[in-house]
């Protein structure tokens, strides 16, 4: 487990700290843990709040979190590490080492039917998978549709699953745009995380472990929290209102996304959001890919992370929030090209991601910045914690150099 000895001194996150603590004050957290690296060293590590607000347990830095999409960043590092081995290319079509996925259709715009297609003009590329551009979807943001429906009549999500037989749903389906000309957030991490497996021979929990777990000392992270830890797991919390996320009010909703989660073992790796994980943990997977000490991948490979690739003029776009200009994606994370006026002008060139409970993670390669933050609040990704938080970080961090 990472020690989290704060190293560095003369910065002041009082003011961060006491933000977090109206959020739990007004009955919208239930409690929050950060940490926050200059460089490679911590300037503060801080648990706000109730790991279980009824029981009124507070929370400590070993308590365990449901990080869902904070797992992509360790399905992305695991594939990244058999590229730097040469295994595959990044322009490699994914059909080549995962023959279900050739010949893709493509929904046609304003189609009914799931039979309403056209050959796709290209196959999808594991570039493509990994920054979101495949074509493939969720299903989760956009219900309703039609893809969404088959998605979901056709069980993509089951847990009950291996990733082997996602991908044969996947194989039945189509694309719902052409690969490489949009952005859309999907199950491709998933489809990386059977990759890894298809080229490596291993079921990925055991790559992961053997590859990026182990090493890095991140011995409460996995599929599964073991039993003799099921009192760390931290409680789970919905929003008064989907729609009003600053409307006081939290419900418990431990048994989500299904019953029993991540306290047995299930079928489905789930690459794309199926690891729990403790703030020490996320705080070494970070600091790996960081300057100035041992990395995970090499640093060109870091930096290739960190380098937009989606198509000229493409930005990320969410169904139930538009379009965000001036954020991209990278081949691990999105990227803040241009600040919004609610993140902190010092963020351009931020890589960051998080979780739907608001997980998140960043790195600041210009600002020499980098930080965890670990929730548990159901879609809670953009939730206004998140912004706040890191606006008042970048400040600490400025005004304490």
């Amino acid at each position: 487990m990472e020690d989290l000895k704060v190293t560095a001194s003369g910065y002041d996150f009082a003011p961060a700290r006491a933000a977090m603590q109206r959020y739990i004050d007004n009955d919208l957290l239930s409690g929050i843990s950060s940490a926050v690296m200059v460089g490679r060293e911590l300037v503060d590590v801080s648990c706000v709040g109730w790991a279980d607000k009824e029981a009124q347990i507070p929370l400590r830095t070993d308590h365990i979190f449901r990080v869902f999409s904070n797992t992509k960043l360790i399905t992305s590092c695991a594939a990244l590490l058999l590229f730097e081995e040469g295994r595959f290319q990044l322009d490699d079509p994914i059909e080549k080492f995962i023959p279900q996925l050739r010949n893709r259709k493509v929904l046609l715009k304003g189609a009914t039917s799931i039979d309403q297609t056209e050959p796709a003009r290209s196959s999808i590329t594991i570039r493509q998978l990994l920054s979101h551009c495949s074509g493939l979807s969720y299903g989760f943001f956009d219900p309703g549709t039609v893809i969404f429906n088959a998605l979901n009549e056709r069980g993509v999500h089951n847990p009950n699953t291996t990733l082997a037989d996602m991908v044969d749903v996947l194989a039945d389906l189509p694309l719902i745009y052409h690969p490489g000309t949009s952005w859309e957030y999907s199950l491709a991490i998933d489809v990386v995380a059977r990759l890894v497996e298809v080229i490596s021979g291993q079921t990925f929990d055991k790559f992961i472990q053997a590859r990026i777990l182990d090493p890095l000392g991140m011995v409460d992270t996995g599929f599964v929290v073991p039993e003799k830890d099921h009192g760390r797991l931290v409680a789970y919390y919905a929003g008064a209102d989907l729609m009003e996320p600053m409307k006081p009010g939290l419900t418990r909703t431990d048994n989500a996304p299904f019953p029993g989660a991540y306290l047995r073992p299930i079928a489905r790796l789930n690459g794309g959001g199926g690891l729990v994980s403790t703030l020490p943990d996320m705080v070494a997977l970070i600091r790996s890919l960081l300057p100035g000490g041992p990395t995970l991948l090499k640093p060109e490979t870091i930096a290739l992370m960190m380098t937009n690739q989606l198509p000229d003029g493409q930005w990320i776009r969410f169904a139930m929030m538009g379009e965000q200009p001036g954020k991209a994606h990278g081949l691990a994370g999105g990227l803040i090209l241009n600040p919004s006026p609610i993140d902190h002008p010092d963020a351009a060139g931020e890589f960051y991601w998080g979780g739907v409970a608001g997980t998140q993670w960043w790195i600041s390669p210009k600002a020499n910045v980098a930080g965890v933050m670990m929730a548990q609040r159901q879609m809670a990704f953009v939730h206004p914690f998140s912004f706040e938080f890191k606006r008042m970080a970048y400040d600490a961090v400025k005004r304490g150099r």
